[in-house]
């Protein structure tokens, strides 16, 4: 039953005494106090002490008296409502008694979650460790409110505002590095200047690395997407064991995050990164001419089946990482993905995909036949290493010359390399994926096709991010649209040389319908 008691208390102190009501000293002879909580005889005015209340529980084992107490209230009504609310919690099963703070919480709920795969784990620890419990740990469980999950953004918000000062900083001090460097290299041939411009250089490059120290990553929006996510997902399970009674982060209200969407290098596109060195969007894409170009400026490079394969079969750089022999079949035109390598602070794991992953992808004849000729050098690079005993027998079917399993890491920086050499605008080994989709997209294939390749659970991912439209799809497009209207005429477009005005009647000529015109006027003219 429901039944709170209230009471004042405040924190006055008054010397203690003993039973015959002497004062009791320290060791230093001073009077000992004591609290008069309770007793205060300043209670009875108006605003001294505060409000306390404390409510029974039922009994716990072994008849263990359970006492809800909380205070520093204000008021008796601010008492009143807050033992409301613990009762509420209580009735939902809240543990209302516990001294848990969130992060103990945080720590044993990641413990718990024994089925995670490894890189997910390793994100749940990295938003633990870097955001929630510096600013959410030291609450304690009972306590934790939506205030406190908005005050952790707004903290992540001012961090950001912070670490963009430090960004700019940085770019300051590069260039007045790179300035000095080119002074120094100007000063060529005269020594006093010269010794005093590379001491200039060198004094810059050390400012340089002393300021970017501590230089941290701006938090992004979709970072805090994420790690609302953790969140949520903690509390959720808090719930289900009666440990939390609300999801705080379902509540709050994070900035919009939107998909970047996959462009195509166009020419215009081209020329205006030429021109200012930026990308039009995080994700781009080749055209067929481009790509054209790119595969036949690496078609010497030692790994160029792997490149064909990535550009045309789309597969992750974790799963082209995994891929095994067993799993390739070059006689039936068809490889099995069944595994992904996972990279977490450069070292290597091996892991199965998500379900929808794990797919059996085609190989079409040109890839094919690549890979038929990769597997020969590979063959013969064991036999020239194995008279060394250095093979390192992976069954990995894109290895070092060594035998030794591709990095993901390593196979994303030559690409990004190989990409440089070639002088084409930069795309992502990843961009390769929507490269792949764009390609099919082109060719005609299905969605759900593209999609069972790619190993997406729906076509909306697919149509929604892994495809571009390249211009020939648009100019195709427009010219069935246009071509659609029956005309008994087609106007032509005016020629540069050509004034598309119409020439002014004479002065004084009478203006005439056309030859063959029939019907009444009806004071129709042409538009001015």
């Amino acid at each position: 039953m429901f039944d709170p008691s209230y009471y004042r208390r405040c924190a006055c102190k008054a010397p203690a005494v003993d039973e015959d009501g002497a004062p009791i000293l320290t060791a230093n002879g001073k009077p000992k106090m004591r609290m008069l909580d309770a007793n205060c005889p300043k209670l009875p005015q108006k605003g001294h002490g505060t409000w306390y209340f404390y409510f029974e529980l039922e009994a716990g084992e072994g008849g263990k008296r359970r006492r809800v107490r909380r205070g520093g209230f204000a008021t008796k009504n601010d008492a009143k409502a807050k033992a409301e609310e613990i009762y509420r919690d209580v009735m939902g099963g809240a543990d209302v008694l516990s001294d848990a703070t969130v992060g103990e919480d945080l720590h044993n709920w990641v413990k718990r979650k024994r089925g995670l795969a490894r890189t997910t784990r390793h994100g749940y620890e990295d938003h633990i460790a870097l955001y929630l419990e510096p600013h959410l740990g030291h609450i304690k469980r009972r306590d934790l409110k939506l205030r406190h999950v908005e005050a952790l953004y707004d903290a992540i918000e001012r961090e950001n505002a912070e670490r963009l000062l430090h960004h700019a900083k940085v770019v300051e001090l590069e260039a007045a590095r790179d300035a000095a460097h080119t002074t120094w290299v100007r000063a060529a041939g005269k020594k006093d200047e010269r010794r005093t411009a590379r001491r200039a250089y060198l004094d810059a490059n050390a400012a340089l690395r002393e300021g970017r120290k501590g230089k941290r990553k701006i938090t992004s929006a979709a970072t805090m997407h994420r790690i609302n996510a953790t969140l949520s997902s903690f509390l959720g399970s808090g719930i289900k064991r009666g440990e939390y009674t609300t999801n705080w982060a379902a509540m709050v209200e994070l900035p919009a995050v939107k998909r970047p969407k996959a462009l195509v290098w166009t020419p215009e596109r081209v020329e205006e990164w030429k021109r200012t060195g930026q990308k039009p969007s995080p994700v781009m894409v080749w055209t067929p001419e481009q790509t054209g170009q790119f595969l036949d400026f690496i078609c010497d490079d030692r790994l160029y089946g792997m490149w064909h394969g990535f550009i045309f079969r789309g597969p992750r750089r974790g799963e082209m990482a995994a891929l095994p022999w067993p799993e390739v079949s070059l006689s039936g035109s068809w490889f099995r993905i069944s595994a992904q390598t996972v990279e977490i602070a450069y070292r290597q794991y091996d892991e199965a995909p998500k379900q929808d992953s794990v797919r059996t992808v085609t190989l079409d004849a040109l890839t094919r036949d690549h890979w038929q000729g990769w597997q020969v050098t590979q063959r013969r690079e064991r036999d020239q290493w194995s008279g060394e005993e250095a093979w390192v027998e992976s069954n990995r079917v894109w290895t070092h010359e060594n035998g030794e399993p591709l990095h993901p890491d390593w196979i994303s920086r030559r690409f990004n390399r190989l990409v440089e050499l070639s002088g084409l605008p930069p795309v992502r080994l990843h961009d390769t994926r929507h490269l792949s989709a764009t390609l099919a997209l082109l060719g005609g294939a299905d969605i759900k096709v593209v999609q069972e390749r790619l190993g997406h659970s729906s076509r909306q991912i697919t149509s929604d991010t892994y495809t571009s439209v390249l211009p020939q799809l648009m100019t195709a497009e427009a010219e069935s649209t246009s071509a659609m209207v029956p005309r008994s005429t087609q106007k032509a477009a005016p020629k540069d040389d050509e004034s598309t005005e119409s020439e002014a009647p004479e002065e004084g000529a009478e203006e005439t319908p056309d030859e063959g015109e029939e019907g009444p006027d009806e004071g129709l003219r042409p538009a001015a």
